[in-house]
């Protein structure tokens, strides 16, 4: 994931409000019929531009299930949660998961609870029609002692049981840096896995950004078959830019051998596939979006 990602990431605002039944069919899903999604960081600029228009476009494609990366003062791309549901299903979308960084701050050490910043977070994702909510960062504070990142894991778990509560799941999305971390002499990648409950803590596999820290997705799905309810799905390329080694590119363009590793996760319980991509290479997004969701389906997905 590129640094203006990151950068975007940390800028979010966190917030929040209340809960509603979820979209019981699309959440039906089994291993035989997998879930395609789109990231709509993918189309960021498209969506700052023109919210509804670019999500008409998004339909029109074919995709059904969005998963948002934008919530700032308890609204969606500038919509609070129940208006972004409603233009969603006028478009016959679903926003099946976000992403939403759970921080140090959303809990209360004195209370042994999270903040009511946390909670409306929780509570606003359910009225959105989530199923996942998902935290993609871990604090660099986080990462360089063992006690602080495991009693941060313990908060992942009570998080999830939060979730749990509005009928979701909490979830975490890696970068790369996991895989080039190591705390007691083990990979934080796999302490993270080591570290939370299965039960209770979903996990999105990015399978493009863990390269740029010496990760290797094939090996990761191979050595926790089971462990990821989503994946990002994802091609990459040398960096164009030399920002980070690699970038995302069109599916099945790089050197992920991106349909070897989905099809190891759809075969051990991957459920959603959510393509992302975050540099175009001369195309617009929208165009690869279009690209990437076309060779989803000639892979069978």
């Amino acid at each position: 994931m590129n640094t203006s990602r990151r950068k975007f990431i940390k800028s979010t605002a966190f917030t929040v409000a209340a809960s509603t039944a979820l979209s019981r069919h699309l959440f039906a899903a089994t291993k035989s019929t997998p879930v395609v999604g789109i990231q709509l960081y993918s189309v960021r600029d498209d969506m700052k531009k023109d919210p509804s228009g670019t999500l008409k476009a998004i339909s029109d494609i074919g995709y059904r299930f969005v998963e948002h990366a934008n919530y700032v003062d308890r609204k969606f791309y500038g919509y609070s949660p129940t208006e972004f549901k409603k233009i969603l299903d006028g478009l016959n979308l679903h926003m099946g998961s976000g992403h939403t960084e759970l921080k140090k701050e959303h809990w209360d050490s004195a209370k042994k609870d999270f903040t009511d910043a946390w909670k409306y977070t929780v509570e606003d994702a359910a009225v959105a029609g989530q199923k996942f909510v998902i935290s993609p960062w871990l604090e660099e504070s986080l990462r360089t002692n063992y006690d602080d990142f495991k009693n941060f894991m313990d908060i992942f778990n009570k998080s999830g049981e939060l979730c749990k509560k509005s009928g979701m799941k909490f979830g975490y999305h890696n970068h790369d840096f996991e895989f080039n971390t190591v705390l007691n002499g083990q990979k934080l990648f796999d302490l993270i896995l080591m570290n939370t409950d299965p039960s209770l803590v979903a996990q999105q596999l990015d399978i493009g950004n863990l390269f740029n820290g010496g990760g290797v997705a094939l090996d990761v799905v191979k050595k926790w078959p089971g462990r990821f309810e989503l994946m990002h799905v994802k091609d990459e390329i040398k960096s164009t830019d030399g920002k980070e080694k690699f970038e995302s590119t069109i599916l099945g363009t790089g050197i992920v051998q991106t349909r070897k590793v989905i099809n190891i996760g759809r075969d051990s319980g991957t459920t959603y596939f959510i393509v992302e991509q975050e540099s175009y290479q001369g195309k617009t997004p929208l165009e690869s979006a279009k690209k990437d969701f076309a060779i989803m389906r000639e892979w069978g997905f």
